[in-house]
């Protein structure tokens, strides 16, 4: 059996906004997590909490990753994020680098979601459209936390407000101006790979007409989400449906132009993904690349 995954450090799965580890049978990372597995790679998917700030969802990776230190014996982690679980992440190896050998971005949103800013705008909670798209979202905070059956901990607290405001422009850029390890110097440029120990990637997609609305993802409603969210992007025209194509940089651009929405990047749903999309193999790449470099 291949070792090409058996990367020195365990990896650790950090999911985004509305993240779960598994509900009932179906894993968050779906075939992603198995397949690293299979590499030889340590895989442990985590939980934070579904909806709230970077910064609270980082106290809580934190808390995890000692646990797993502690368990594993390992020295530090690999994170990967796909995401608000990039900036979570990335709160984590800004505070305790000395915990962190690599920082992956998936699609994160690392300069802020343009449909954050557009919902912020048009959704305000001051008005009666805003408090009815926060409470549907609280709703389902509840209905996923009494499906994750792969989260065993303690009730984790949910802040529809807090994790709004964490993912608009403005938020990112505080939180930007905090945690700037990684991030580009240029608009859609490459930033630094290593930064105080700890090595950053990133990649991300975008829609590609005849590519990302063909294949399975004529099956997959998500897609159709993806593509009506797209509509309120204006300053990047191409996007993955959630995030822009340079905002999502960080550290070594893996890639910022495959052919995947904001959920095939991890092979939702069900595997359900475009015509030519291979989220799978893109995990296995980076984890042999991870490897090769020592973590």
């Amino acid at each position: 059996m291949t070792q090409d995954q058996a990367t020195q450090y365990p990896i650790v799965l950090v999911p985004g906004l509305l993240g779960f580890v598994k509900l009932v049978v179906y894993p968050y990372w779906f075939g992603i997590a198995s397949a690293l597995r299979r590499g030889g790679a340590t895989v442990i998917p985590v939980m934070v909490s579904a909806v709230n700030s970077s910064e609270i969802r980082g106290e809580q990776l934190l808390e995890r990753i000692e646990e797993i230190l502690r368990e594993t014996g390992a020295q530090k982690v690999n994170l990967i994020g796909h995401s608000q679980g990039a900036l979570t992440i990335r709160y984590v190896a800004g505070v305790r680098p000395d915990l962190v050998a690599s920082v992956t971005s998936v699609a994160g949103p690392n300069h802020g979601s343009e449909l954050a800013d557009f919902l912020e705008e048009h959704f305000p909670v001051s008005k009666l459209r805003g408090r009815m798209v926060h409470a549907v979202i609280r709703l389902s905070t509840l209905a996923l936390a009494l499906l994750d059956t792969g989260y065993r901990g303690t009730r984790l607290p949910t802040d529809v407000h807090a994790a709004h405001g964490s993912l608009t422009s403005k938020g990112v850029a505080k939180f930007n101006a905090l945690f700037p390890q990684g991030l580009p110097l240029e608009w859609g440029g490459q930033g630094p790979e290593l930064v105080n120990g700890v090595r950053y990637y990133s990649w991300s997609g975008t829609l590609q007409p005849g590519l990302t609305d063909r294949g399975k993802n004529l099956f997959d409603t998500t897609n159709l989400t993806c593509r009506m969210f797209a509509r309120t992007f204006t300053r990047e025209r191409e996007s993955d449906g959630m995030v822009g194509r340079f905002s999502s940089h960080l550290g070594t651009v893996i890639g910022d132009n495959f052919p995947l929405d904001h959920f095939d990047i991890v092979n939702q749903h069900l595997g359900l993904v475009g015509k030519g999309a291979e989220p799978v193999r893109l995990f296995m790449e980076h984890a042999a690349r991870l490897k090769s470099v020592g973590l």
